[in-house]
């Protein structure tokens, strides 16, 4: 028996469907996406605080804070979530294939960078902070694109433009001085993150 053909109208409301489900389950992850902002903007104060009053570098090391912290806090508060997921879609494949790229990408980067330090005695964390801060607002771009969230879309290019112009310091040879880098860092991760999170939750109240 020949199965019947979607028909392109039907076709059309298959895919609004799923990017639209797939968009109702992301809205009760807002929550989270705050979580990770304000995480790392409290880490980015304190770093500034303490290496501007100490003058050590060894504070440093407190950036690794954020990983630590952030996963076992993002499963605790995803078991929370009590939002109507359904069925996985094909958008929410590619959405979360997109941050396990970059998560896996980021871990492997972080080894690399700590095998640089710990046997060749080379300091090459620059690569670590230009890569983040170009990839996840990369990445938070294309998923605001897929489920057609603009709060995603600009908070990820306002984070881009701060990591263009961080990839462009370090390529130059420019000193990423604290006085004017973190508050820009800090942006970044308030347009990427805290105000999307927000807008999101509110968004997921109203479903």
């Amino acid at each position: 028996m020949e199965e019947r053909k979607l028909t392109e109208k039907e076709s059309l409301e298959v895919i609004t469907s799923m990017i639209a489900r797939t968009k109702v389950r992301y809205l009760g992850n807002g929550k989270i996406l705050s979580m990770w902002g304000y995480l790392v903007v409290f880490v980015a104060l304190l770093v500034w605080i303490l290496l501007a009053s100490t003058r050590q570098n060894v504070w440093n090391w407190l950036w690794f804070a954020i990983p630590v912290v952030g996963f076992p806090v993002t499963m605790i508060m995803a078991r929370q979530e009590h939002h109507e997921k359904g069925a996985v879609t094909y958008s929410d494949r590619i959405t979360s294939r997109l941050w396990t790229i970059f998560g896996i990408s980021e871990i492997v980067l972080t080894l690399v960078c700590l095998g640089f330090a710990i046997f060749g005695d080379v300091n090459c964390w620059a690569a670590m902070l230009v890569y983040s801060i170009v990839l996840a607002p990369a990445t938070e771009i294309a998923q605001g694109l897929i489920i057609n969230e603009k709060s995603l879309i600009v908070g990820g290019a306002v984070g881009l433009a701060v990591g263009l112009v961080t990839l462009c310091c370090v390529v130059g040879g420019i000193p990423l001085v604290a006085v004017w880098y973190m508050p820009l860092f800090i942006l970044a991760f308030v347009s990427m993150m805290i105000v999307p999170g927000h807008i999101l939750t509110y968004k997921a109240k109203k479903q």
